[in-house]
């Protein structure tokens, strides 16, 4: 779409804002919004350690100040699809980056490790709401190759934040292990900007039958059913997230081997990583103007083929920037097409939940990628994790070639 005047399509449903609107501001603050959802963990990795000295506690829980936050998007995202499914997108998004500000920033002020914990799981409540929001907020108020540019972008964006949220959390927590809480805060200017600048957009209506939870059962199961690519989809954005953990854990370990300890070189490899991810997607709709989904998941596929492979073979420090790079690469063409993907395969008036699954898919990923990756670290070591995601990503890339082949001759 050419100007910035039609950028922004809203709708007139009752709820609908009637503020004057601003449309590239709005684009502009939904991108910036986007990148909140990675840095509800990511900030306070370089603080772990201090979260343990200054609560008292094991490093086992102060783990849990991390991840708990994404047990709850996992339990929430479901409630959050169907809520914006039946009110519109923008009050759940306004109302998650409030509740995201107040929860993300309590620890600021809060000394007990119960009390950050239960703020922390309103912190993926949060996440939940704000993540599904903008996904459906994209999805309607945009159209055609300005979606894709969109959609690049809030990858981008969340791939970059990825790399910058970590080394400000490493920062700001040089002087108290409280500090990069503040940075939370942030939501809460957003949720101002975003109340006056975004649009409710016109949503397709769902069916009133009277009877809408098991209408709604049935009719979920009945998409599934009838999409059998649907939960590929799926599946590949869980791949995609397992894997990605398996840098984020194992890799710092693998460098451990070349003589590299340094807390500070080993975040410019992984920050190597999110800015290789944030090219790629933010030449997202280019790209996707000369290639489909599938070619575009195969093109992910080889290169983390080819990058595990390095990985695992890797035995100086300068081949081993590859792999992050040619991840990064890849997952900045999966997330924009994960989200398009969903969106040309499920009914209009199911946006909210299917795309939620979306998030789901990922923080399951994220969750079991130690479990399941872990399996092969104990009797192989770091290079058979990298081996085996290689393998994993080979696999795959056979199989999905296969079913494309296919499909194309039908």
């Amino acid at each position: 779409m050419a100007g910035s005047s039609e950028t922004i399509h809203s709708g007139s449903k009752a709820g609908g804002s009637v503020l004057p609107r601003s449309p590239e501001t709005a684009l502009w603050v939904i991108i910036a919004s986007g990148t909140l959802t990675v840095m509800a963990g990511a900030i306070l990795g370089p603080v772990v350690n201090g979260i343990q000295t200054g609560l008292g506690v094991s490093g086992s829980l102060a783990g849990l100040i991390i991840t708990t936050h994404g047990l709850f998007i996992v339990l929430a995202s479901p409630v959050a699809g169907s809520l914006i499914d039946r009110y519109g997108p923008r009050r759940p998004y306004i109302l998650g980056l409030v509740l995201y500000a107040f929860s993300g920033g309590a620890g600021l002020v809060v000394g007990s490790f119960e009390l950050l914990l239960v703020s922390r799981a309103f912190l993926g409540v949060a996440v939940a709401f704000v993540y599904t929001s903008i996904t459906v907020l994209i999805y309607n108020l945009f159209e055609g190759e300005r979606k894709d540019r969109v959609m690049g972008l809030r990858g981008s964006a969340n791939s970059l934040g990825a790399a910058v949220w970590p080394l400000a959390g490493g920062v700001l927590g040089t002087v108290s292990w409280h500090l990069p809480f503040g940075v939370y805060v942030l939501a809460l200017p957003l949720g101002v900007l975003a109340y006056v600048t975004v649009p409710e957009p016109a949503m397709a209506a769902a069916p009133d039958d009277g009877d809408r939870s098991a209408d709604g059962m049935r009719g979920i199961a009945r998409v599934f059913l009838d999409t059998p690519v649907l939960p590929f989809v799926y599946g590949l954005y869980f791949a995609t997230n397992a894997l990605l953990y398996t840098i984020t854990i194992y890799y710092p370990q693998l460098l451990s081997g070349f003589g590299i300890s340094s807390s500070f070189t080993i975040s410019l490899y992984l920050a190597a990583l999110g800015v290789a991810g944030g090219a790629s997607a933010y030449f997202y709709d280019r790209i996707k103007r000369r290639f489909d989904y599938r070619q575009l998941t195969l093109a992910a596929l080889v290169l983390w083929s080819i990058g595990f492979g390095i990985a695992g073979i890797a035995s100086t420090p300068v081949p081993a920037v590859l792999p992050v790079v040619l991840f990064g690469l890849g997952q900045g063409l999966v997330f924009p097409t994960v989200l398009l993907w969903v969106e040309e395969l499920v009914p209009a008036d199911k946006q909210g939940q299917f795309s939620s699954y979306v998030a789901m898919a990922g923080y399951i990923g994220q969750f079991l990628s130690p479990v399941l990756f872990g399996v092969v670290a104990g009797p192989f070591g770091v290079r058979g994790v990298f081996v085996a995601a290689a393998l994993f990503a080979g696999v795959a890339l056979v199989a999905t070639g296969v079913r494309y082949a296919a499909s194309s001759s039908a």
